[in-house]
């Protein structure tokens, strides 16, 4: 439906019809050219002229056309359903064929009056579902998420969820905080009877350990209906093809629904990935033996870094930056103060100085030392720090005329920053973080600095250093020009409920200075060395030329062996000055791996070693918990339905009153001159005008 509006008055409107007809009688009222040939057209005409000149005149007040637009959104619904191993144990044969007719009848039905969208749920949330049950997890928690993100500012109708229940990531589903407005049908598959099952519920180990360390794994051991029983529990390391038990418990079952936790000490006594085997013998009857074992893949360091907080006094940066590196497991964190008897510095790899040098305490004499053994330091300097010793101790910033006032500061990361990638988020949030407590005074960045974070004063950018990095004299060097870091810390925790910001600044702050120079010009980066078996490994390559330039010019071919002496072989993609290699998702096991290329004449070659381990989550549960699926379908006002009910699900959905068409009304505006046949009208109004009078002979 379409209406006129005008930009002006609408009774302006007869203004212009007076217009035209002045204008129409001007010409023709006592026109007498035409007389003796067609006396009738000075009125023919008078009428074409006047309808020119009215409808020019109405296009001068702007009319505007006004359509409405009228589009009818059926509701969304959303079928999702559980494509995790769990499903698939129980779901088979012609059962699996009879739900399946099922589920695409349901869709068929509902099809006809709503938008139908199907989504698989398991490692992760994805369109179209092909019901081979092969998914290692289960996260229903992060499934309502999903959905709610995918379709919650769309007319959604309603969400089916056909699961066993069963979730081994994440929370229950129930708390999973969407805030979904659509009921929530759930459809009970798998078997809720417990059967006769002994298995190993949980294994909670280290993801990393360090040679010559011991550590604890502990075992949860569960059995059903296996009451009277006895099996042994073994954990054994395995090296190649061959596995060295290590420790053998004996479990007694003495009841039916039996479980306890077993603990044994590891040492670590080899560097490297480590493999471990944790099983238990069979009993007669169970109903699945290959949740009786469990591999375990540890990382084993050959060294952590020694990190030591030496300060002038307490304070509570002390303990945000202490909180933060010792988050890392590759640190160790000590403290000491300046005033500690017998203290040695050349036995750390890393060394914060907090306010020193200060004003009462000159630290030339270890400065000497940590200069001798090349240790790395990062100095912050507060208020009680000795800017004159400072100044020359330290190459990155010039500081002059430091006074006894203060300057609160903000940092800004400095866009020219490269050394190492911040996370985006520290951009983005710092400058809103509590300002820290600078010393008043001259502070000039140096050539070898490359600054991290400028001072921000108020709304003032500054070109004052306030967190810079550098190498002086060989050894590499950081300096904070402020104290009251711990407020940053509070701070991100108080927006973000976490330390994410604060720790990523820090943590890569200091891993870069603490991180030893690799001088080699070929060099292969893994992200980790322990990847999950649906985890694609990933590969980056750099290739420094004699001026420790990044190229890659020429090209990388890398060979991957497996533990059975099988090769596979990639080559690099070119990405940037560098070299990146998704290798894709690889069998379970130990590999080893070769990187060959060969620059300016000379074979380089890189090789190394990683691992793959089983997830093995969804074969230590084979109870379905249809608990869940009922509060799920009560909390978001739906149903719980089973198999045989699935066709009752899209008359449940038709009968719910809130599941309705939503009707979107778009106001489309459109000026009325930029219509073309109004532009024709007046051009065949003015013609027929001009050809008429030509044809009866005036001019």
């Amino acid at each position: 439906m379409a209406n006129l509006s005008f930009q002006y008055p609408a009774w302006f409107l007869i203004l212009c019809v007076l217009l035209g007809l002045g204008y129409a009688l001007l010409l023709y009222f006592r026109d007498t050219t035409f007389q003796e040939r067609a006396p009738r057209l000075p009125l023919v005409l008078g009428i074409m002229r006047w309808l020119t000149v009215t409808i020019l005149s109405a296009l001068l007040l702007s009319p505007l056309l006004k359509s409405i637009i009228t589009d009818t959104k059926k509701p969304v619904i959303v079928l999702a359903q559980d494509q995790s191993e769990s499903i698939g144990a129980t779901l088979q044969g012609p059962a699996l064929e009879q739900y399946k007719q099922d589920w695409q009848s349901l869709r068929t039905a509902l099809e006809e009056n709503y938008e139908v969208h199907e989504l698989a749920l398991g490692d992760d949330v994805r369109e179209g579902v092909d019901f081979n049950f092969q998914d290692k997890v289960s996260n229903l928690s992060q499934a309502m998420q999903s959905i709610y993100d995918m379709y919650g500012t769309q007319n959604l109708g309603a969400v089916v969820i056909a699961s066993d229940g069963i979730y081994n990531e994440g929370s229950n589903p129930a708390y999973s905080g969407a805030q979904l407005t659509a009921p929530v049908y759930t459809i009970a598959l798998g078997d809720t009877v417990p059967k006769k099952d002994l298995l190993i519920k949980r294994v909670f180990n280290n993801k990393i350990a360090y040679l010559g360390d011991k550590f604890t794994v502990q075992i949860d051991v569960s059995a059903t209906n296996c009451a009277g029983a006895t099996s042994v529990l073994t954990v054994g390391k395995v090296s190649g093809d061959q596995t060295r038990i290590l420790q053998s418990i004996p479990v007694s079952i003495t009841n039916n629904d039996f479980f306890a936790t077993k603990e044994v000490v590891i040492e670590a006594d080899q560097a490297g990935v480590a493999q471990y085997v944790v099983r238990l013998a069979n009993i007669p009857g169970e109903a699945s033996t290959v949740n009786n074992k469990k591999e375990l893949f540890i990382d084993v360091l050959d060294a952590r870094q020694k990190i030591l907080f030496l300060a002038n006094s307490p304070n509570p940066d002390l303990s945000a930056l202490r909180q933060t590196l010792e988050s890392n497991k590759n640190y160790q964190v000590f403290l000491s103060y300046i005033t500690d008897p017998g203290l040695d510095v050349s036995k750390y790899d890393f060394v914060v100085l907090h306010n020193l040098p200060s004003v009462s305490n000159d630290i030339s004499g270890i400065l000497k030392t940590m200069n001798e053994k090349r240790i790395p330091r990062l100095f912050i300097a507060g208020l009680q720090t000795g800017f004159t010793s400072l100044s020359k101790e330290q190459g990155l910033v010039n500081i002059q005329n430091v006074s006894q006032q203060t300057d609160d500061v903000q940092g800004k990361v400095s866009p020219q920053f490269a050394a190492f990638a911040l996370d985006p988020r520290v951009g983005e949030e710092l400058p809103k973080f509590n300002p820290v407590t600078s010393a008043f005074g001259s502070f000039g960045a140096t050539a070898q600095a490359q600054v991290i974070l400028w001072k921000r004063i108020g709304m003032v950018d500054t070109d004052q250093p306030l967190l810079a990095v550098g190498e002086t004299n060989g050894v590499k060097t950081g300096i904070f020009v402020g104290e009251g870091l711990w407020k940053w810390r509070l701070f991100d925790f108080l927006q973000h409920n976490n330390h994410e910001i604060f720790d990523d600044l820090i943590g890569k702050t200091v891993q870069y200075l603490s991180l030893k120079a690799d001088k080699r010009k070929f060099r292969i980066n893994l992200d980790k060395s322990i990847f999950d078996e649906n985890e694609a490994v990933t590969f980056g390559a750099e290739l420094y030329n004699d001026n420790y330039e990044l190229t890659n010019e020429p090209d990388i071919n890398i060979v991957v062996r497996n533990k059975d002496g099988k090769d596979f072989n990639y080559n690099f993609n070119k990405l940037g000055k560098a070299y990146t290699l998704n290798a894709g998702i690889l069998p379970t096991g130990n590999y080893t791996f070769k990187a060959n290329t060969n620059f300016n004449g000379q074979a380089l070659s890189f090789e190394g070693k990683f691992s793959v381990r089983p997830i093995e989550l969804e074969l230590f549960e084979t109870t379905a918990n249809h608990a869940v699926l009922r509060q799920l379908s009560s909390q978001y006002g739906g149903e719980t339905v089973y198999t045989n009910q699935i066709s009752s699900i899209g008359e449940k959905i038709k009968a719910n009153q809130t599941v309705k068409p939503v009707i979107y009304q778009t106001t489309k505006t459109n000026p009325l001159i930029n219509l073309k046949w109004i532009f024709a009208l007046l051009a065949g109004l003015l013609a027929a005008e001009w050809f008429l009078r030509r044809y009866y002979g005036a001019y």
